[in-house]
């Protein structure tokens, strides 16, 4: 089978949702469990998210009617608030409680939201803007930076900044 960008960002959105089913099925006792899972989830999400935002997310805006660039807004916007207020909140959260669990039950309804979206409407509509090659050299692409420095450079700089909100926000409380 050719590479596809697409079929790839919707293997990943799979991913995450088994990663959150599993997350919901541990108890408060599995600390370490739940602390690993969020852990491998950030890792999934925060590279996805961030060449979505910096490559496909542009390409897709250059292309698009005004429907497209409302999706793309509206996708946007999503990334924004996961980045700047749910993912602070779980790490706000200690993973033996309750809270947490519940903050990470609403992040992965989110992210479930978001990706249902992105591939209902967005990647439809990017299959029309772009290519069979296109969306293959974009695959190749965003494999080759996921391998990058520069990728793990970003996972650990965005997972600090989250940490530190979290921080921030409880010292408000």
């Amino acid at each position: 089978m050719a590479r596809d960008i697409l079929a790839t960002l919707k293997d990943e959105h799979e991913k995450l949702r088994k990663l959150f089913e599993e997350m919901k099925s541990t108890t408060d006792r599995a600390v370490k469990t739940r602390a690993d899972l969020l852990e491998e989830i950030e890792a999934n999400l925060i590279p996805h998210a961030k060449w979505e935002e910096k490559v496909f997310y542009p390409a897709f805006k250059e292309r698009a009617d005004r429907d497209g660039l409302q999706t793309h807004a509206e996708a946007l916007a999503e990334h924004h608030a996961v980045e700047q207020t749910v993912i602070p909140e779980v790490h706000a959260a200690e993973p033996g409680t309750p809270d947490f669990a519940g903050r990470t039950k609403v992040f992965g309804e989110f992210i479930d939201h978001h990706a249902k979206e992105e591939e209902k409407t967005m990647f439809k509509m990017a299959r029309e803007m772009f290519s069979a090659e296109e969306r293959a050299q974009m695959d190749e692409e965003y494999e080759q930076w996921k391998a990058s420095p520069d990728a793990e450079r970003m996972v650990q700089a965005e997972k600090a900044k989250a940490v530190a909100k979290s921080s921030a926000g409880a010292m408000r409380q």
